[in-house]
């Protein structure tokens, strides 16, 4: 695949990347000079939005950045995934970290002088495209990272893996994408690294503070469809059909007591939520057949199973009740994002040293999902949160992740960079 960039976007692309000088193998001085970089990295990212799968730009600017700096790369992986691979002077195991880089179906309502303007046909609507999760953060702090970590090469004791992967929102209609699909194709069986890292912005938290969880930390994310089948009849005969409106009312209510009745929610909480309920077109028609959507989800994989059990056995059993028939279909997203305790622990005191004792927390589970876990389901992995919500603004009513008006505060970004690179050297030191 090659990536398809306008001349404007390759000349600011390539003033944003400098030839990394060789450095003292001391952090600290490496990371105050890549912090400017990091910024102006966001802010172009930022600028010139992908959505997923569609990273051509954002791809071809990190994989010149990590040539730059002397690391092997390979690219066109998960169709615009970028993966580098940094080789220290002395033998150890191998760190993986990882970055997200695509951008959501948005139209931008921040007064920014870097704000995105573009625009796209998404699903049949035309909309704006904007970072409003933060992976360009996300994007920029990764590459500040490398150039650190480059720049001690020759004191390293292990390698590390550069992940900087499409999708994390998901793939467009009829594509394979994200973490799964890098796997797929093979990136941990090239190279398994020993743990992986990853972190994510947040407006739940204030500038520069962490929130991190040992196990369950973000829940998996399915999603099923329904689709009730009956016989259309008039309205005012209804014994002459059978009615799925009423069939699939039961149903919802059904399906319900899965969590309430069915689930141990002693052992983890679990979600399952209808989202959509569509069916006929007039008021004295009783339709042939009515369509329910719905989400789930929960922390433990067993009780998964279970609940994707109760849905098809309610729905097949309400149907048949009521002289219907019903087809379930469950689709798998992401598992549980799950931190390896033993990592947790053992890194634990690195997030304190970065970031200030005060300002790591452990926080609550959260409902929302992650596709990281597909690579901390191969190896140990640490997954956690990085507040950027401004010094004076209440993160409980800042405009929240997939907001319009979701805003980063850059000091924070300095404090990510810190975290990833000291993380993988304190992961060396420790083995």
């Amino acid at each position: 695949m090659k990536f398809l960039q306008s001349p404007q976007s390759l000349l600011l692309a390539a003033s944003l990347i400098l030839p990394s000088p060789v450095f003292a193998a001391e952090p600290q001085k490496l990371l105050k000079g890549v912090s400017p970089k990091v910024i102006e990295w966001r802010r172009h990212i930022h600028q010139n939005p992908e959505l997923g799968n569609r990273e051509f730009e954002t791809a071809a600017l990190v994989a010149q950045h990590l040539r730059s700096l002397g690391i092997e790369v390979k690219t066109d992986i998960a169709h615009t995934g970028v993966v580098g691979l940094l080789k220290g002077k002395r033998p150890g195991q191998t760190v993986a970290l990882r970055a997200d880089m695509d951008a959501l179906p948005v139209e931008e309502k921040l007064d920014l002088p870097f704000a995105s303007k573009k625009r796209t046909n998404y699903r049949g609507v035309e909309t704006g495209i904007m970072h409003a999760c933060g992976h360009d953060a996300h994007v920029a702090m990764l590459m500040g990272a490398a150039e650190v970590l480059a720049g001690m090469r020759d004191t390293l004791q292990g390698d590390v893996m550069f992940i900087f992967q499409p999708a994390e929102e998901g793939a467009p209609k009829g594509e394979e994408g994200g973490a799964e699909l890098m796997l797929k194709e093979g990136i941990f069986k090239r190279n398994k690294p020993d743990a992986v890292f990853g972190l994510h912005v947040t407006s739940n938290l204030a500038e520069g503070k962490i929130g991190y969880r040992k196990g369950p930390l973000m829940a998996s994310s399915d999603r099923f469809e329904i689709t009730v089948k009956g016989r259309q009849t008039h309205g005012s005969r209804p014994w002459g059909g059978v009615d799925p409106i009423v069939t699939a009312a039961q149903m919802v209510m059904g399906i319900q007591t899965i969590v309430s009745r069915q689930v141990d929610i002693t052992k983890e909480p679990a979600i399952v939520s209808f989202g959509k309920i569509a069916g006929g077109v007039r008021n004295n028609i009783i339709p042939d057949e009515v369509q329910l959507v719905g989400t789930i989800r929960n922390f433990d994989m067993d009780t998964r199973q279970q609940i994707f059990e109760s849905i098809r056995t309610i729905a097949a059993n309400t149907a048949e009740g009521m002289g219907a028939s019903a087809e379930v279909e469950i689709f798998e997203g992401y598992p549980v994002t799950k931190n390896d305790k033993a990592l947790t622990t053992e890194m634990l005191p690195t997030l304190e040293a970065v970031a200030g004792a005060d300002h790591v927390m452990e926080i609550d589970k959260i409902t929302g999902a992650e596709d990281f876990s597909f690579y901390a389901n191969e190896v140990p992995g640490l997954f956690f949160f990085l507040g950027v919500t401004p010094e004076g603004t209440d993160p409980l009513t800042a405009p929240s992740n997939h907001s319009p008006l979701f805003y980063i505060e850059e000091s924070a970004l300095e404090v990510g960079t810190e975290a990833l690179v000291r993380l993988t050297l304190d992961y060396f030191e420790k083995q």
